[in-house]
């Protein structure tokens, strides 16, 4: 939709149903979420609806990501130049870097011996997959991104770029303080940051020596293998999560998207399947709200499948991407990542399936190994150098909603699109009328509103 103009404020008012679990919030536009513009968001089931551990002593959110110490509209004046943003300057956990050895520093956290916490861990940086750990202490992973899990435990975490996780951690230690550590993954660089839980009346400082970070991908990937769906316990809805059988259900088209990295007049782009977007004067979900689309994008600018010399390509093209998807239609979405970094893909409006993650080329022959029973439901998925994930879902949610890479930088510069998903009854079956305090821009700013949507 169309930006809050400087100065001015707008409320958003939004009912939450089916999307318990652990979330942040950042801002799209203008490159703000380098300047800090992210919060956490919990949303909890309803009395009603048992989840499937017992209540923790307390609920506490952790918000980790990497930083830069130049301002937002300077790192987005580098990136209007055709320049990539270098490493960033720390990392954080709660806004704060934290310093080993520091008995003054205040703690973030506090837990009483014998207790059980839940963690609920987002990395919100711009450029890195971060590893996560507590010093002397494991984490039950009970929660993904909206989805309960079966309940494993870990030493440490990779949190890749939006994602976020809900563990249990009990206090079983000795009483005194010990540090948190989140530090940079898959870079020649290292990065970390620290931040202290302090036990209730317990005596002593941290250890300075911090327990180390997995190393190499293979141990990340075998994390995302062994994070499974908890098919006996209940979302917010009382059926259990497993009662909905993904597995059963006939692909209705497949889309193999393709990252890539080039130049256009000399500027760096990122792109996808060839293509890099572009952002128009007026939004794309408003131009097609107001039925003026054609003078604004084209749906389908990229085909379903990736340009058969998609690594070397000699041009980029810059224009909209805005896919158009039947309603209803179960789709099956593969991410090929051709480059030596890991990407981090989110799609707004929805959960999906990830069905499997694996080195090199994806083929029709790769369905075998999917896991068509108890994938865990979420909407953000990695993907390692040189290799491929696939995502199944249903196109139930009427909208229009974007497809990014979470690298901050990657998404400024094109690597995102949208997918469009038109209810042919125009029913409020099917999507609300857009409200009467919306902001608009562009072409649209002045037209009369549409008829609105009937029952």
């Amino acid at each position: 939709m169309c930006p809050i103009p400087p100065g001015t404020n707008y409320t958003y008012r939004f009912q939450v149903k089916d999307q318990i679990g652990s979330y942040f919030y950042y801002p799209t536009t203008g490159f703000q979420r380098a300047s800090g513009g992210f919060g956490g968001l919990r949303i909890n089931s309803r009395l009603l609806i048992p989840v499937p551990y017992s209540d923790p002593e307390d609920d506490y959110t952790v918000l980790i990501g990497d930083w830069y110490k130049q301002s937002h509209a300077t790192l987005r004046k580098t990136l209007d130049e055709g320049r990539s943003l270098s490493r960033p300057d720390g990392v954080l956990i709660n806004c704060k870097q934290g310093k080993v050895g520091d008995e003054k520093e205040e703690p973030l956290f506090t837990m009483k011996t014998g207790k059980t916490y839940k963690y609920r861990i987002c990395n919100v940086g711009l450029k890195n997959s971060l590893n996560f750990r507590i010093q002397g202490h494991k984490m039950k992973v009970v929660e993904v991104e909206g989805s309960h899990t079966v309940q494993n435990v870990y030493e440490s975490l990779d949190v890749h770029l939006g994602q976020c996780y809900g563990v249990l951690v009990t206090a079983d230690q000795d009483p005194k303080d010990y540090y948190m550590v989140a530090s940079v993954r898959f870079t020649k660089y290292r990065l970390q940051g620290t931040g202290k839980i302090r036990y209730e009346n317990g005596k002593g400082p941290a250890s300075n020596a911090l327990p180390e970070a997995p190393t190499k991908w293979a141990w990340s990937l075998n994390q995302f293998q062994s994070l499974k769906w908890n098919l006996t316990s209940n979302a917010a809805r009382p059926n259990p999560q497993g009662s909905y059988h993904y597995g059963q259900i006939n692909i209705t088209r497949t889309v193999k998207l393709a990252n890539t990295a080039g130049t256009v007049d000399g500027k760096l782009r990122y792109a996808i399947n060839g293509v890099s977007h572009t952002d128009p004067a007026t939004p794309v979900k408003l131009a097609e709200y107001y039925k003026v689309s054609e003078k604004v994008f084209k749906y389908d600018v990229i085909a379903d499948t990736p340009p058969a010399n998609i690594d070397q390509l000699d041009k980029i093209s810059i224009e909209p991407i805005v896919l158009k998807f039947t309603h209803r239609d179960f789709i099956e979405i593969i991410l090929e990542n051709h480059e030596k970094s890991v990407q981090s893909w989110h799609l707004a409006g929805y959960s999906f399936f990830p069905v499997a993650i694996e080195v090199g080329t994806w083929s029709p022959e790769k369905r075998k190994n999917y896991n068509l029973l108890d994938a865990v439901s979420k909407n953000n998925i990695q993907v390692y150098p040189k290799s491929w994930a696939a995502i199944l879902l249903t196109f139930d949610n009427v909208g229009m909603w974007s497809l990014r890479n979470e690298c901050s930088e990657r998404a400024y510069l094109g690597q995102q699109l949208y997918i469009s998903v038109p209810s042919v009854e125009r029913v409020l079956r099917d999507e609300y009328n857009l409200p009467d305090n919306a902001i608009l821009c562009g072409i649209v700013k002045d037209m009369p509103k549409p008829p609105p949507y009937t029952l």
